[in-house]
């Protein structure tokens, strides 16, 4: 099932459960609430007839008729109310029932009454809602002395459960329209929440089929849009690396191409006779020279190799940064005085011997001394090592006075084989990556403003 589809299933069946468990407690809640809210009424008003009752002048009126004046009119308040004043000796002052319905209530007082029972009333196959008061007997006949009236205020309770399927009803209407609103609403939502994802799923399709350059950015925003981003940005990595391994292995079958034909050919010809004497000897040389050179690249490729896949290689350690360069010029003088240039050392910091990196100090040495061979080979008279700290970072500057980079091998001047004017192998400079990003270092490279290169590396200090 596709996504979109549970997303909806499972709001959708949410949905429904809210709307289950809200009617199940809503419901008799609804009744519970109806029948507190009819007594807190009729004790209300019983009490507002008492008051009335018992605050009556003496006048010439018989006690009914002195009740009737009083309670009829605030019965009229609440029509669902009926009322039921009665003497002791079942003398009925005031009724607002049939006489019939009247004289069904006279047990029932009696019975309720002697148990001094409040609540729910059982008349016949009705239940009602009663509460009772006294009244004060002077107030109703203050020329005889006789028991207290008693006031009977009763609903039905069929009245109340019709008020609640009503409001229940009217409840649940509301609820349906508005969970429907929130059903269409959740739709819309997800389905701009899904799109992208389905849309980012079909990317990486063409990323599993390599086909890199078909993928296009997903336009959208969020943790969405990041990994979005993320997926583009992948692709374009995998495309640089995909193309770099391509162009890896025609670069590194030409680099032992060439070597292993030029010693074909030489031995081929000493051993049919057509190099004999010096020849012969000269030969041998040249082969002798050539499998130096193939070792050497072989040597680079396991380096550069296990460099880049394996952990147990390095060992992590304070390495000195002035102590660093002092063995790179040392190791590297020769070839400068080759080559007929100047090495300068400069520090822009008070205490150079303050400055320490964490990594390995032999291979950071190597990376060192490949790049300093490299820019010696193409500077013109001197090479500069500049070395500074700024921000938590400790910066190595390899600066010399050729002729630059050309602009087209800048952005893979890293990369295996990949060779310039006088190069080698074309694996220094990406030892030299590897094991600078090793030591948690960065490496780059950019021509200056007034030509020749400049390489820099950047550690954090220790």
């Amino acid at each position: 099932m596709k996504l979109i589809y549970k997303l909806h299933l499972s709001f959708g069946i949410l949905l429904v459960c809210v709307l289950v468990l809200t009617a199940t407690f809503v419901y008799p809640l609804l009744m519970d609430t109806l029948i507190n809210n009819q007594r807190e009424e009729l004790r209300s008003q019983g009490s507002a007839m008492m008051e009335l009752v018992n605050s009556l002048p003496v006048q010439d009126l018989t006690p009914s008729q002195s009740a009737a004046a009083i309670v009829q009119p605030a019965q009229e308040i609440n029509r669902s109310v009926d009322a039921l004043l009665i003497e002791p000796n079942r003398n009925i002052l005031f009724s607002t029932m049939t006489e019939a319905q009247t004289q069904t209530w006279l047990p029932l007082i009696e019975q309720y009454s002697s148990h001094n029972q409040q609540g729910f009333w059982q008349n016949g196959q009705e239940k009602y809602i009663v509460e009772t008061l006294t009244s004060n007997p002077q107030s109703l006949d203050p020329a005889s002395a006789v028991a207290p009236a008693t006031l009977v205020l009763s609903t039905p309770l069929s009245k109340l459960k019709s008020y609640q399927s009503e409001l229940f009803t009217r409840m649940m209407f509301i609820m349906v329209i508005g969970g429907t609103i929130a059903f269409g609403l959740s739709l819309f939502i997800t389905k701009r929440l899904v799109t992208p994802l389905e849309k980012l799923k079909l990317e990486l399709k063409k990323v599993e089929k390599r086909h890199f350059d078909e993928v296009q950015l997903i336009q959208t925003g969020g943790e969405i849009g990041e990994v979005a981003q993320s997926v583009h940005h992948l692709a374009g990595e995998l495309k640089q690396y995909h193309h770099a391994q391509r162009q890896f292995f025609q670069n590194a079958s030409h680099e032992l191409k060439t070597p292993l034909m030029t010693i074909q050919g030489y031995a081929e010809g000493i051993r049919d006779g057509i190099f004999t004497g010096d020849r012969a000897d000269n030969g041998l040389d040249v082969i002798s020279s050539e499998c130096e050179r193939l070792k050497g690249i072989v040597t680079e490729m396991i380096l550069l190799a296990k460099l880049e896949s394996e952990d147990g290689i390095f060992d992590q350690e304070e390495v000195s940064v002035k102590q660093l360069i002092d063995k790179t010029v040392d190791r590297i003088r020769p070839l400068a005085i080759n080559e007929k240039v100047d090495i300068k050392v400069r520090y822009e910091v008070d205490n150079p011997s303050k400055l320490h990196i964490h990594g390995d100090s032999e291979k950071l040495l190597q990376a060192v001394l490949n790049i300093m061979s490299n820019a010696i080979r193409h500077a013109s008279q001197a090479v500069d090592i500049e070395t500074s700290e700024q921000d938590g970072q400790v910066q190595i500057d390899v600066i010399d006075d050729g002729e630059g980079i050309p602009d087209h091998l800048l952005p893979q001047l890293f990369q295996r084989f990949i060779k310039g004017k006088n190069g080698e192998t074309g694996l220094g400079l990406a030892i030299s990556r590897a094991i600078v990003e090793r030591c948690d270092g960065a490496i780059s490279a950019h021509n200056g403003e007034h030509g020749g290169a400049i390489f820099r590396m950047s550690f954090p200090s220790k």
